[in-house]
């Protein structure tokens, strides 16, 4: 589409710099200038945001309607926001020809979603060094850990695979695998990458019964296998109910790559593979969690997405002892309990996850700028109900 000029030039606001007013709770106005259903699906969201949606539409011709520019505060500076940066810029150039603050995000929410940040788990005391990479765009957690020049990514996403590689050898490391803790449905791994680009790939071997494309350029991980990275152990614990094939990761023996199968604030959603019923997967879900919930307490769990309200611990990452987590609500119900809840309220399926979990078997091969694009917008892969009560 093509959008015209601004009426009147605006300043802009990099995706970076507004992500840093956020953390350091500064207060933030967001005027959304895409439509309704792309405003509800996925938007930028913190303690201290207030979004307002207006859609782009409403702002061409030379009247604006008088409601919409008096649902926009003219006593703060506002921020436009859009799918790309095109219609926010204009927006943004409408209200600041009437006298608003304004300024607009620059690539809009794809710029959002090129954000990515690491931050050590210096609450791990373990051998090596373990870093958390988060993606404010969708809560995507990701894994980097590092011992004696050598490295190991855990579940790693295609956008950044050339980060990795980077961040390892800033280190003094040579990125040794690529792995994945299963089939992930909200997001394109980039385990294949890297693996083609001489990286070990890993992915754990139930996820041949799903039609794991090309096997044998992988390695399969099974149940209680171990890889090591330096001196630092991986132990795979097959821990299946968000997929038949998720794999928790214990690391150095203390830290638990939990993967989707158990976050900080909820379970598991066990209803996005295609013909695993949902309450048999509910109960496997549960079982599974028993077993991770019997691990020594002073465990550091390191979950796969980041909650809605879940708050960094001390050392600004999102994870929590396993003594910590005993006593949250999802975790404390009899099986058929826990069963009847996750059935009970069911969110909205990640978009485009059929394509999503297809490109990640390796059936389909969409190029760098359509697998960013399937990929956009929130993650869904955390059960409905909070744990956090």
């Amino acid at each position: 589409m093509e959008f015209p000029s601004p009426p009147a030039e605006v300043d802009s606001v990099s995706p970076s710099e507004l992500r840093r007013r956020i953390d350091n709770g500064e207060r933030v106005t967001l005027l959304d200038t895409r439509l309704p259903e792309a405003h509800e699906a996925w938007q930028i969201s913190g303690d201290t945001v207030t979004t307002l949606n207006a859609p782009y539409p409403a702002f061409r011709g030379t009247d604006v309607d008088r409601d919409v520019l008096d649902g926009i505060p003219s006593d703060r500076l506002v921020t436009a926001v859009c799918a790309i940066g095109k219609s926010s810029e204009y927006v943004a150039g409408v209200l600041a020809e009437r006298g608003y603050e304004v300024e607009h995000l620059v690539d809009g929410m794809e710029g959002w979603a090129r954000i990515y940040d690491a931050v050590e788990v210096s609450r791990y005391d373990g051998p090596g060094r373990v870093w958390q990479y988060v993606r404010p765009s969708s809560g995507c957690l990701g894994y980097l850990v590092v011992d004696e020049g050598e490295a190991a990514v855990v579940d790693p996403l295609r956008a950044f695979a050339t980060r990795y590689v980077t961040d390892a050898g800033e280190r003094g490391a040579e990125l040794s695998y690529a792995i994945d803790t299963h089939v992930h449905a909200d997001h394109v791994s980039g385990v294949r990458r890297l693996a083609a680009d001489g990286v070990e790939g890993v992915m754990p071997a139930p996820a041949t019964d799903r039609g794991l494309a090309e096997p044998e350029e992988l390695r399969l991980l099974s149940d209680d296998d171990t890889l090591r990275v330096g001196r630092v152990p991986v132990e795979a614990v097959h821990a299946p109910g968000h997929t038949s094939g998720m794999t928790a990761l214990r690391v150095g023996g203390c830290l638990l790559l939990t993967g989707d199968g158990l976050f900080i604030e909820s379970v598991a959603r066990p209803d996005l593979e295609a013909g695993q019923e949902t309450a048999s997967a509910a109960r496997r879900l549960h079982t599974s969690l028993c077993d991770l919930l019997a691990l020594p307490g002073e465990t550091l769990v390191c979950p796969g997405h980041r909650g809605e309200t879940t708050d960094p611990a001390s050392d600004g990452t999102y994870t929590a002892r396993l003594d910590e987590l005993r006593d949250r609500k999802m975790l404390s119900l009899s099986r058929e309990a826990f069963v009847e809840t996750l059935r009970e309220d069911v969110p909205p399926r990640p978009a485009n996850h059929e394509a999503i979990v297809a490109t990640n078997l390796g059936q389909r091969h969409p190029d760098d700028a359509e697998a960013f694009e399937l990929e956009l917008g929130p993650n869904n892969c955390a059960a409905a109900p909070s744990d956090a009560d």
